[in-house]
């Protein structure tokens, strides 16, 4: 077994790595940029060394760079984690020749299925069932939309060197394709320097299953069982669990067989996934082989009761695989929630922040637990557009699923963040939607779903106001002076106490006003409601936490406040409110005709010219940030009077990109 190895990678992987390698008795070496210094990886690990800017280009996908610090600090081994370098086979093949272990399949295994054209090839020749589909070197748009009319629509535009959900694109229609296939490959050179793109036909309520498996050096290979990841977004996956719903024995053989003769076919090593299509009725095609630990992994830790880590340090160590296939067993079921740093109700788009908060339910970490919570932030950390953004992953594993299904919605429920927008009332409510509950799986869910998931609040309004207003109020005592004279709560010697607290809540400004009863009972009244609140106790948790029956309805709440920004968490759900200062002026018309950038990132096409006319809804430009493409829309009608930017201009969160007046 190796006793130091590099980990070429950062946040929650890193840690991840580290974890096990610290079980192990393994020192490990961390790498970092600029923006990683003091981040946790880092402290983490028993060595780092700095690598370059914070950019990944500059730093994160220097092979040169991370080689030499493996040299340096006398690495054995490198663990690439996953993305960045982790399905380089040029960085593969330089370990070897520089005489450390590369922590992965062998360079050829990863040039095969890199290419997802090759890969379904080789696929094909090996027997393993493929989507009717172009995979072939010719790139010309003309021909492509060729093939896709004679494939038939809908069809799937996908980057050949692809992964991660990025450069995809769906395609219902001919007069759609060149604009399509455009975006994709922009978005493909940029995440991958390859713009080489496949066309498939588009399965009709798929069904996104994988097959994680495991070759050693001696010529032995197992699968683990399968992963159901069917839950997206933007191509991205939201929720996983193992085993898949529905699975039968019969067709987990069969799809196992067909992983493992995917991995034999190239010679694999170490742990690989095999990523299916499958239709409803259990026919399943292969779509990709990712040729490195998968983010998803832990659901498969958790039924199996196996490290997988540790696998991949053994095998790498050239040991061999420590079960056979009759040894691996399956217990319970495991779901994992991705907690990002994003906002569902604008498409996804990613977030930026510091973490405020960051308060988890009792778990554990990086280990198999009924509760298991992977992440590699901390509360105080800041989650930059320079990298992914996701926060954490949270694991949950029960007897049955109804048990791991109650589970993670407690569990997120406990799981306090703030400071950035983030999907954890989102993920609630996708777990909580029939399709989910009743195991009704396809990768549309969430756009089936629409309206449970985007259109009701997290948190009534009820709720939201009693909570800000516990807390404001609290605050308030806690600061005053003793004698009456100098309360600020508008205590009185006669009657009962008023005041007028404006906040805003879900897009909606609420002038809500307080009547104090005498037994301290609360009256709040905005626009036609009238809530009752009786606050009942306050726990002593930094001033955080309060009891109070509103509504008839017994309540724990939890709120953090930052200045005029107030956090309510409830068991029912999480709301934002904004403390109006009555004396701010707020002139929402000034800033109508801006369109600005809703985070930092680069411009990568100007869709309009000054003095066009679009209507609301219209593509106006597209910028790329966090290795996504975002397209801005106008939210009007009107004329595009000032372009304010180029085409390759880096835009910082807020800037202007054109101005757009409504038109005569």
């Amino acid at each position: 077994m190796f006793t130091k190895i590099l980990i070429a990678n950062r946040g929650e992987i890193a840690c991840r790595v580290a974890s096990t390698a610290r079980r192990l008795g393994i020192r490990t070496v961390a790498v970092y940029s600029d923006a990683d210094a003091h981040a946790r990886h880092v402290q983490l690990c028993d060595e780092a060394v700095h690598i370059g800017g914070a950019s990944p280009r500059e730093s994160y996908l220097c092979a040169d760079r991370i080689l030499a610090a493996a040299l340096a600090t006398g690495a054995q081994a490198v663990h690439p984690g996953y993305g960045f370098l982790s399905e380089n086979d040029g960085f593969a093949q330089a370990c070897i020749e520089a005489g450390i272990a590369f922590i992965g399949p062998p360079p050829s295994a990863i040039a095969a299925m890199g290419s997802k054209s090759a890969a379904k090839a080789l696929m094909e020749h090996a027997q393993v069932p493929l989507v009717p589909g172009y995979h072939g070197n010719n790139q010309d748009p003309a021909f492509l939309q060729a093939q896709a009319d004679e494939i038939g629509y809908p069809v799937l535009i996908k980057a050949s060197a692809g992964g991660g959900g990025k450069g995809m694109r769906l395609v219902q229609q001919s007069s759609d394709f060149i604009a399509a296939l455009a975006s994709c490959q922009r978005e493909a050179q940029a995440s991958f320097g390859n713009a080489h793109v496949l066309v498939e036909r588009y399965v009709t309520r798929p069904r996104h299953i994988e097959i994680q498996v495991f070759g050693d050096t001696h010529g032995h290979y197992v699968h683990l069982g399968e992963r159901d990841c069917s839950v997206q977004r933007r191509h991205q996956k939201v929720l996983e669990e193992a085993p898949a719903p529905g699975m039968t024995p019969e067709r987990r053989a069969q799809m196992g067989d067909a992983a493992i003769a995917a991995a034999r076919s190239v010679g694999y090593v170490g742990a690989g996934t095999v990523e299916f299509i499958c239709e409803q009725d259990g026919r399943f095609y292969f779509m990709e082989m990712n040729t490195r630990l998968q983010v998803e992994h832990p659901v498969t830790e958790a039924i199996t009761g196996q490290d997988l880590v540790e696998w991949q340090l053994r095998v790498a160590a050239g040991e061999s695989l420590p079960l056979t296939q009759d040894q691996i067993t399956f217990t319970g079921h495991a779901i994992e929630a991705r907690i990002c740093a994003e906002n569902p109700a604008q498409q996804f788009l990613p977030a930026t922040g510091t973490l405020q908060v960051l308060r988890t339910p009792a778990c554990s970490t990086f280990s198999v637990a009924p509760v298991r919570i992977d992440s590699g932030v901390r509360e105080g950390d800041a989650i930059t557009p320079h990298y992914d953004s996701m926060i954490a992953k949270l694991i949950v594993h029960g007897e049955d699923r109804a048990t791991a299904l109650a589970r993670l919605d407690t569990a997120l429920a406990e799981l306090h963040i703030t400071g950035l927008s983030h999907n954890i009332s989102f993920l609630r409510r996708v777990a909580a939607t029939h399709s989910f509950a009743q195991a009704d799986l396809d990768t549309a869910l969430i756009e089936r779903e629409h309206s449970a998931l985007f259109e009701a609040p997290a948190l009534s309004i009820a709720h939201a106001v009693a909570g800000a207003l516990l807390r404001l109020q609290a605050d308030e005592q806690h600061h005053a002076h003793r004698d009456p004279w100098s309360r600020t709560d508008h205590w009185r010697l006669h009657g009962n106490a008023r005041r007028l607290v404006k906040l805003h809540i879900d897009c909606q400004t609420l002038a809500v006003t307080l009547d104090i009863q005498r037994d301290g009972t609360w009256q709040l009244s905005w626009d036609a409601v009238n809530v009752t609140v009786q606050p009942l106790c306050r726990t002593d948790h930094g001033g955080e936490q309060f009891e109070a029956d509103v509504h008839g309805q017994r309540l724990r709440l939890r709120v953090y406040r930052h200045g005029d920004e107030l956090d309510v968490f409830t068991a029912q759900g999480h709301a934002r409110v904004q403390h109006l200062d009555p004396l701010r002026q707020v002139d929402e018309q000034a800033a109508g005709g801006r369109l600005t950038a809703l985070m930092p990132g680069k411009v990568v096409a100007m869709l309009v010219t000054e003095g066009q006319q679009v209507k609301q809804g219209d593509a106006l430009a597209v910028t790329e940030a966090m290795k996504m493409e975002h397209t801005l829309t106008a939210p009007h009608d009107g004329v595009v009077s000032a372009i304010l930017c180029a085409v390759g201009d880096q835009l910082a969160e807020g800037v202007e990109l054109l101005r757009l007046e409504v038109a005569a």
